[in-house]
C-alpha cells in the first residue's frame, strides 16, 4: 500500500476559521483570511470543535492518492458518499501480463492457505487471459477477477468528512486493510492542521467506546483535545 497526500486546502485551520468567523463578521472572509491572528483563530476552531458546528469543516478538503489496495478495500470505501472518488478502471485496463493481488496477512502466514490462495488466483488470471485472447472484451473478461485484485483510486473528502472516516475505520473493529489505510491518511493530514485533527482516529481516541458488547478491548491511547 502505498498513499500520498496530493493536495489539501492551503492553510486549511485559518479557512475554516475564517468561515466560521464570517457569520458574525463585519468585514468580508478575504480580510479576515490575512487579519485573523493566530490566538484568534485557535479560539474560533475551539468553538467548532467543542460545540460540534461542523459544517464550517467542510470549507477544507483533502486529495489522497492510493495505490496497492485491493478491490475489498475500495468496495468499503465507496459506502463514504459524501466524498469524490477516481478508481483505476477494469473496463479499460487489460491484465494480460498478469494480475497484482493483496494477500490478507492470515493467509501469508499460513502455508497450506498461501498454497491454495495462489492456486486459485492462478486459475483465475489464466481464465481470464483466455477471455482475452478470445476476443472477450476485458469489460466482460473482468467478471473473473478477484478481490483480492490489486488497484488505485484518488479520494477527496472535506474535513468534516474525513473527521467521520477516521471515526469509523481507524477503528480496531473495521477490516485490517482499509483500517491501516486510514490510520496511514490521518498521519498526512494530521501535520496540516495539528488542531483540527488532534483528537482524530478511532472513537476510544477521543472518548468512549460507543460499540458496547462489540468493544474490541483494546483502545488507542487517549489523545488530549486543545480545546479543552
Amino acid at each position: 500500500m502505498h498513499i500520498e497526500l496530493l493536495y489539501h486546502t492551503p492553510d486549511p485551520e485559518r479557512a475554516i476559521a475564517t468561515a466560521a468567523r464570517l457569520c458574525y463578521a463585519p468585514v468580508g472572509a478575504a480580510e479576515l483570511m490575512e487579519t485573523m491572528s493566530e490566538e484568534r483563530m485557535h479560539s474560533v476552531l475551539s468553538t467548532i470543535m467543542r460545540s460540534g458546528h461542523f459544517s464550517t469543516l467542510e470549507h477544507a478538503s483533502y486529495t489522497f492518492a492510493v495505490e496497492g489496495v485491493s478491490r475489498a478495500l475500495t468496495h468499503q470505501l465507496v459506502r463514504h458518499r459524501l466524498a469524490s472518488f477516481n478508481q483505476q478502471s477494469q473496463r479499460y485496463v487489460k491484465y494480460k501480463d498478469g494480475l497484482p493481488v493483496v494477500t490478507p496477512p492470515s493467509v501469508e502466514g499460513d502455508a497450506q492457505a498461501k498454497e491454495a490462495f495462489d492456486q486459485a488466483i492462478e486459475a483465475v488470471i489464466g481464465a481470464y487471459q483466455q477471455l482475452l485472447e478470445a476476443g472477450i472484451p476485458a469489460e466482460d473478461a473482468r467478471y473473473l477477477l478477484p478481490n483480492a485484485a490489486e488497484t488505485k483510486i484518488v479520494i477527496t473528502m472535506n474535513v468534516r468528512e474525513l473527521l467521520h472516516f477516521f471515526n469509523l475505520r481507524c477503528c480496531n473493529r473495521a477490516q485490517w486493510e482499509i483500517r491501516d489505510m486510514a490510520w496511514q491518511m490521518l498521519e498526512l493530514a494530521r501535520p496540516t492542521a495539528p488542531f483540527v485533527f488532534a483528537t482524530a482516529g478511532a472513537p476510544c481516541v477521543s472518548g468512549p467506546c460507543p460499540e458496547g458488547k462489540m468493544c474490541c478491548g483494546n483502545p488507542y491511547p487517549r489523545a488530549e483535545a486543545p480545546w479543552n
